[in-house]
């Protein structure tokens, strides 16, 4: 049977409103992980220890879920969605049931590890699924849906792990996703309906362990760097060069395997490779608003961090928004120009965070979260639906698991680079104020504490607030060099509605 008929079955007997409903609830327990996890973390620390490995909570999800993501995506390819999808969120279960067992932080870590590798299969196989079940027309609005999961999530997931740290137990964090997995898993098991062609594969094996290994030392070096390892200490440039080689290795074994893991024919589109390039980008972006406005907002203009948590909410509002109004422009004015109004937007909000200074106020730093918000839902959408509607089923599995592939990347390169610019500026700053031996830059951690902050003398709180102001300055001048760059990317993108 084709590809075509294929989806045509597919699409004759699923139930696609169920469907859609089950993978939506998927991508919800990946999607929130972050934000209901960062809020239960100091009890998980007071109650299992290890400050030290605070960090590895996050990094060991990141670290698996990026290094998997596309291996996930190619064999779902092969082997079909729903039995890739099945395996990587009974993984994702097992991890979140073991992660509320874990006994130290070592071993929360460990699973954490396994956390990640299930959820590297969620996203790109559940859009790709919307991609098999929907038509051309149909997924832009569908995709729209998908994205508001990110605002709920990233609204509803401080609230719910307050909840749970408050009332019940920090470990009901990880196990909540227990019973709304099972949900997702009963809806894709009787709901959900392919038929893939039966035929012999050959699993690219050399490929995958190059890919895995080549991207876990490159994420490790990201995460750590400059952090937990020094930038031009050994074990950087021996994980370097792990990279390096895999990376070599991984190209030339693709060039002869007669199955590769990443067939680089869909880098032959434009259309693909323009979004790829700035989906890496918008990365860089996303991580430099996410992890950067919270301490302007906290640590310059002295503000709760609830109110931070506004300021961010804006662009999980504007997303989802963006995502559903971009569903409807793809189909009267196309891919590429719905795009640019994506990259315009990103370009607005870049200019907001340029401008901003401690007496604009945190509705300032709202409306610029807000702008990117417009941006990343205008773009994102665009380019999966493009993705997905320029190559066929063997190959729409790959494809869009490259595009999120790209992002993630392109946000763990964001955090390295831009905390680096930021860690520069500051530590320069503090030192030409020569503010003497006891302050360092661990001393501007004081600034974003309410009680702490209260303990510095007004000279010093003073000066770190102008040394942390002009440091914050310089990542926002690279954030809007990123939303221009993103947008001259977009410029390439081909004329026409069709890709």
């Amino acid at each position: 049977m084709n590809s075509t008929a294929s989806i045509e079955s597919s699409q004759k007997k699923s139930n696609r409103p169920l469907v859609l409903a089950s993978i939506m609830l998927a991508m919800f327990l990946s999607a929130i992980e972050a934000t209901i996890v960062s809020t239960a973390m100091p009890s998980i620390v007071a109650a299992l220890g290890g400050f030290s490995l605070y960090s590895w909570v996050f990094s060991a999800y990141l670290l698996t879920n990026a290094s998997t993501v596309l291996i996930f995506g190619k064999l779902s390819d092969l082997f079909g969605r729903k039995p890739i999808f099945l395996i990587g969120i009974s993984l994702f279960l097992v991890g979140s049931l073991l992660c509320g067992f874990a006994t130290s932080m070592t071993t929360l870590i460990i699973y954490r590890f396994l956390q990640g590798i299930g959820a590297g299969a969620l996203m790109p196989i559940a859009s790709t699924i919307v991609g098999d079940i929907y038509t051309k027309e149909e997924r832009a609005q569908i995709q729209g849906y998908l994205s508001s999961v990110w605002g709920i999530s990233a609204v509803t997931g401080p609230a719910l792990g307050g909840f749970f740290v408050d009332v019940l137990n920090w470990r009901y964090v990880f196990w909540m996703n227990l019973p709304l997995g099972i949900l997702a898993i009963i809806g894709v098991v009787f709901f959900f309906h392919e038929n893939v062609e039966k035929k012999r594969h050959s699993i690219d094996f050399p490929g995958s362990a190059l890919l895995m290994v080549g991207i876990a030392s490159l994420m490790f070096l990201l995460v750590e760097g400059g952090v937990g390892i020094e930038w031009n200490s050994p074990l950087a440039i021996g994980l370097l060069s792990i990279f390096i080689l895999c990376s070599i290795g991984f190209y030339l074994q693709e060039k002869r395997a007669p199955d590769p893991m990443m067939p680089f024919s869909i880098w032959g589109y434009r259309s693909i490779t323009i979004a790829n390039i700035t989906s890496l980008t918008t990365g860089m972006i996303l991580i430099g608003v996410s992890s950067y406005l919270p301490a302007f907002v906290q640590g310059v203009m002295g503000k709760s961090a609830t109110v931070a948590g506004f300021t961010l909410t804006t662009m999980s509002i504007g997303w989802p928004i963006s995502s559903m109004i971009a569903g409807r422009l793809l189909l009267k004015i196309g891919f590429r120009a719905t795009s640019m109004i994506g990259g315009g937007a990103l370009v607005i909000g870049g200019i907001f965070f340029f401008l901003l200074t401690p007496d604009k106020g945190p509705l300032w730093a709202a409306a610029g979260s807000f702008f990117i918000g417009v941006g990343m839902g205008m773009s994102t959408t665009s380019f999966i639906v493009s993705i997905q509607s320029t190559v066929d089923w063997k190959t729409r599995g790959i494809a869009t698991a490259s595009n999120m592939f790209m992002r993630n990347i392109g946000s763990a390169i964001g955090a390295a680079v831009l905390g680096g610019v930021l860690n520069s500026v500051v530590h320069t700053t503090i030192q030409n104020k020569n503010m003497g031996g006891n302050i360092s830059l661990q001393t501007v951690n004081q600034l974003l504490d309410a009680d702490e902050r209260a303990s510095l003398s007004s000279s010093t709180q003073s000066a770190l607030q102008e040394a942390l102001t002009i440091g914050l300055h310089q990542v926002y001048v690279g954030l809007l060099g990123l939303a221009i760059l993103s947008f001259l990317f977009i410029f390439f993108l081909p004329k026409g509605k069709k890709t």
